[in-house]
């Protein structure tokens, strides 16, 4: 088992270069198999999501290579149709291949998700909608198998909460459509964008990207293309709150600020001197922050992805704030290994009162999701001590690179291999 140690009280300072979201390289990849030929997608991150989507694609059929920050997907004319629980299991950003597969082979099985366990989210969206272009749905086995034999249709689809996942699944299945579709409540997420993007430059006609109404004409068949990935916001957003918590000097490069302009807005009210510029962000903080208060919404809300960086920044800062959480019920899982590390933290349902301390205390924790790693990272450059980060898998998953990142920047920081314990005998 690989762990992260990090010793407390230092300082984060100089630049950091972030690749392509992965939650956009991810669906772009998935995008591909609505063409036969050879896609290329450029500015991937090498983690461990895009190698679990890789294969993905090579059981459906595809070969896929993979040079440096580029993958490339060469899809067959007949595409296989099952996307496998092992996999898929490891992954939930997989059940995004139910739209292509439906929209080019008529037919579709794939296992139900899995992915971080930070909460409850179903299905009943991306069903709901495919149903309504005339799909047959239903489930066996753990699978969600869906047949539209004669194609899909278009049509107008309502979605009760802008999610993201449907708002991709519906997308990429009514650009192959008969007909108009019109996905009302959308997702308006700058990887939504990518994806319409990388999806009109293969032929499909898609208008309103950005907006909460995306409109489809569907089209007959599509073409392959190269495409370069957006660049990572999250990762963008975690070093610049690792630098307002370590009252550090950061210049984050690769990414569009205006895609975490709340975000920063926050580090402003916290006390951070923050610049822009295009491509690029500066965060400056001299002073300990002062509290303020988050909410997370959809984009372009406060992203939920940064809520574990805001419990940290908010848990070393002077005064008290309430942090609210609107998108996944289990997002606070986190907070348990944040108490462990001595942050005074009360949560009541979606909401957590966090009165911060002038340095938290080290001690041995564990990285529950991707996103609760990172901040538990992070809060530990605030600690007394070395801190010991276990369960480190769950951050190779979404950021590559981290510990030599967090070394350039002037982290104490380093992995190592540590024996499992052992099992308990009677």
């Amino acid at each position: 088992m690989d762990v992260i140690r990090v010793s407390g009280g230092a300082r984060l300072a100089g630049e950091v270069s972030v690749v392509g979201a992965k939650n956009s390289a991810l669906k772009l990849m998935a995008a591909a198999l609505l063409a036969p030929g050879p896609s290329v997608i450029t500015n991937v991150p090498r983690i461990t999501d895009i190698a679990v989507m890789a294969e993905v694609l090579r059981r459906l059929g595809c070969e896929v290579t993979a040079a440096g920050d580029e993958v490339g997907v060469r899809v067959p004319e007949r595409p296989g149709a099952e996307a496998d629980y092992d996999l898929v299991r490891q992954l939930r950003a997989s059940i995004c291949v139910l739209g292509p597969l439906l929209a080019r082979r008529g037919y579709a099985r794939v296992a139900h998700p899995g992915g971080d366990a930070i909460g409850s989210r179903g299905l009943d969206m991306h069903v709901g909608g495919l149903a309504r272009m005339g799909a047959e749905i239903s489930g066996e086995h753990g699978f969600v198998i869906a047949s539209a034999p004669d194609g899909l249709r278009g049509a107008t689809i309502w979605l009760d909460f802008p999610s993201v996942g449907a708002t991709e699944n519906l997308l990429m299945a009514a650009v192959l459509a008969r007909g108009a579709t019109e996905i009302d409540n959308a997702a308006r997420e700058p990887e939504i964008v990518d994806l319409c993007r990388m999806l009109t430059a293969m032929g499909a006609r898609i208008s309103g990207a950005g907006t909460s109404r995306l409109e489809v004409e569907g089209v007959d068949q599509l073409t392959p293309v190269r495409h370069t990935a957006v660049g990572d916001r999250i990762v963008a957003g975690t070093w610049a709150f690792g630098a307002a918590m370590t009252r550090g000097d950061v210049t984050v490069t690769g990414v569009d600020p205006a895609y975490i302009e709340i975000a920063l807005d926050k580090l402003i009210s916290a006390g951070a001197l923050v610049e822009t510029g295009p491509q690029t962000l500066r965060v400056h903080m001299d002073e300990r922050p002062r509290a303020v208060d988050v909410v997370t919404l959809p984009y372009p809300g406060f992203a939920t992805d940064l809520l574990p960086m805001a419990i940290g920044l908010a848990s070393v800062s002077e005064g008290s704030s309430l942090i609210t959480e609107n998108i996944f019920d289990g997002r606070f899982m986190f907070v348990n290994e944040m108490l462990r590390l001595g942050a005074q933290i009360q949560t009541d349902g979606h909401h957590a009162v966090v009165r911060g301390r002038e340095r938290l205390s080290s001690a041995p924790v564990r990285a529950t999701d991707i996103r609760a790693g990172a901040g538990l990272v992070m809060a530990a450059l605030c600690t007394d001590g070395v801190t010991e980060i276990s369960h480190v898998h769950h951050l190779d998953r979404g950021y590559p690179g981290f510990v030599e990142d967090l070394q350039r920047l002037g982290a104490d920081a380093g992995r190592a291999s540590v024996p499992d314990a052992p099992e308990p005998t009677l």
